[in-house]
C-alpha cells in the first residue's frame, strides 16, 4: 500500500477564516517559542524542524499549485506499486486554499481515492463544492461540525455560512464516508445540543463522530504558552469527558468516540486490559525501570505492567503522553525514580536534557524513548477495527516490556 501525503501549508488562525473561538493555536501571535526537542532532533542537537516550526503549525502560508505539483510529482517517481490513497493536509484549512478547485483536479488525475484530513468548511461558501468533491474521487473527509445549530457554528468557528457548511456535510456523507468531530465547550455544544448534532449526523449518515475534550490550561496539553484559551470557561474533569462520551455513543447506531477518552466500542484506549488471552501472550516485565507517562495513561499502564509480573509508572501533570516537555520532568521527585527512565516516544523531550534534569540529585539515570504508541486515541481508532488496535497495543506494549528488560537494572 502506497499512501500520499500532500502538504498544503497554510497557517492556523490565518488561512482559515480566523482562528475558532476554541482553537490550540490562538494566542500564540508571534511570541517566541524555544525549541521543545524530540524524537527527530540530532542527538548532539537540541531542536529540528518538527520541533521547533512543526508543532506550532508554523509555515509562511499556503504553498503554490505549482510547488505542491512539483511535490506530488517528485513523490510519485519515488515510490514503488499503486497509489492507493491520496491525502490533503496542512497547517490552513484546505477548503480556505485559494486555488482548492485546481488542487482537487489535479489529484483526481492520479486516479488514487481521495481524502481530506481535515476541514472546517467554513472556506465554502457554495453547497455544489460537494458534488466536485465526490466526482474528483473523495472517499473520506473529516469534517469540523461542532454543532448543527448554525448559529452556534458561526458564533464559535468563526464560519461566515454555517448553513452552506452544514449542506454540504448532508450532501457529502450520503456518497462518501464522513467523519464529524466537535470540540466539546461545556455549556455550549454538550446536553441537549450535543444530542441533537448526534441525532442530526446519524440521521443524514456520517460515520462517526469525534468528540474532543476542550483543553485550557498547560496541564491539559497547551505546551505553547498560549493559555487559557478562553478566560474562566470551565473544562470537564477527564472522567466528566469520558462518562458524556458514553452516554452519547449509547444513544447512537452511528459510532461516537472521545479524546482522550474514550473509543466504547472498541474498548479503547487500552482495550487490550479486557484480553486475559493477550496479557498472557506479552513477555514478563524481568527488569526494572521507570516508565514516564500523562496522567490519563498511568493507571492503564500500570494495570497491563502489573498483569506482566510488574513496572514502576510514574504519571507527570500533564495528562497527555505526547505532550510531556522538560518541565513536566522538573516535577518528579527523583528519588522515586530509578536507574532507568523510559519515556513516551512522541514527547517533546531532548534526551540529553533530560538525562540532566533526571539525575540532578547525583544519580545518574539512563533515559530511554519508548515507543511511538501504545495504543490508539479516538481520531486514530475511529477508523480502525477492535483487531487492528489490539494489535497495536499488543505490539507497543511488546516493545516497551521489551526495553524494560533490556536496559532495566
Amino acid at each position: 500500500m502506497v499512501q500520499l501525503t500532500v502538504d498544503i501549508g497554510g497557517r492556523p488562525g490565518i488561512d482559515c477564516r480566523g482562528f475558532c473561538a476554541y482553537c490550540y493555536f490562538r494566542h500564540t501571535g508571534k511570541k517566541e517559542i524555544p525549541a521543545f526537542g524530540c524524537r527527530y532532533c540530532l542527538p548532539f542537537m537540541k531542536g529540528c524542524d518538527y520541533c521547533r516550526k512543526g508543532v506550532k503549525e508554523e509555515y509562511p502560508g499556503f504553498k503554490p499549485l505549482r510547488e505542491i505539483a512539483d511535490a506530488v510529482l517528485a513523490d510519485i517517481q519515488s515510490v514503488r506499486g499503486d497509489i492507493t490513497r491520496v491525502t490533503i493536509s496542512g497547517g490552513g484549512d484546505p477548503s480556505c486554499y485559494p486555488e482548492f478547485l485546481d488542487l482537487v483536479d489535479l489529484l483526481a488525475s492520479l486516479e488514487a481515492p481521495l481524502h481530506i484530513g481535515y476541514t472546517s468548511g467554513k472556506g465554502f461558501d457554495d453547497p455544489g463544492i460537494a458534488d466536485i468533491l465526490i466526482e474528483a474521487g473523495l472517499t473520506e473527509i473529516s469534517f469540523t461540525v461542532f454543532a448543527s445549530d448554525p448559529a452556534l457554528r458561526q458564533r464559535y468557528m468563526n464560519d461566515p455560512t454555517p448553513e452552506v457548511s452544514l449542506e454540504i456535510i448532508r450532501r457529502l456523507a450520503s456518497e462518501i464516508d464522513v467523519y464529524a468531530a466537535s470540540v466539546i465547550l461545556p455549556g455550549v455544544n454538550d446536553g441537549t445540543v450535543l444530542e441533537e448534532t448526534c441525532r442530526w449526523l446519524e440521521e443524514i449518515g456520517v460515520k462517526g463522530h469525534i468528540l474532543m475534550r476542550f483543553a485550557n490550561a498547560t496541564d491539559q496539553g497547551l505546551i505553547l504558552e498560549n493559555g487559557p484559551i478562553i478566560a474562566d470557561h470551565p473544562v470537564q474533569t477527564v472522567e466528566e469527558f469520558s462518562a458524556m462520551v458514553a452516554s452519547a455513543a449509547a444513544c447512537c447506531t452511528m459510532k461516537v468516540s472521545g479524546t482522550p477518552l474514550a473509543d466504547p466500542d472498541i474498548g479503547s484506549p487500552f482495550a487490550i486490559r479486557h484480553e486475559p488471552d493477550l496479557i498472557a501472550r506479552l513477555p514478563r516485565v524481568e527488569g526494572t525501570a521507570s516508565v514516564i507517562t500523562g496522567s490519563v495513561a498511568a493507571p492503564f499502564i500500570r494495570e497491563i505492567l502489573d498483569a506482566c509480573g510488574g513496572g514502576d509508572v510514574v504519571p507527570v501533570a500533564k495528562e497527555i503522553a505526547c505532550l510531556i516537555t522538560a518541565d513536566d520532568l522538573r516535577g518528579l521527585d527523583l528519588s522515586t525514580l530509578a536507574g532507568t527512565v523510559i519515556i513516551p516516544g512522541r514527547s517533546f523531550v531532548f534526551l540529553p536534557e533530560a538525562e540532566a534534569i533526571l539525575s540532578a540529585d547525583g544519580i545518574h539515570r539512563q533515559v530511554i524513548r519508548g515507543p511511538e504508541m501504545l495504543t490508539a486515541d479516538a481520531e486514530t481508532s475511529m477508523g480502525m477495527t477492535r483487531d487492528g488496535v489490539l494489535e497495536m497495543e499488543f505490539c507497543g506494549f511488546t516493545d516497551l516490556i521489551g526495553m524494560i528488560n533490556l536496559y532495566g537494572r
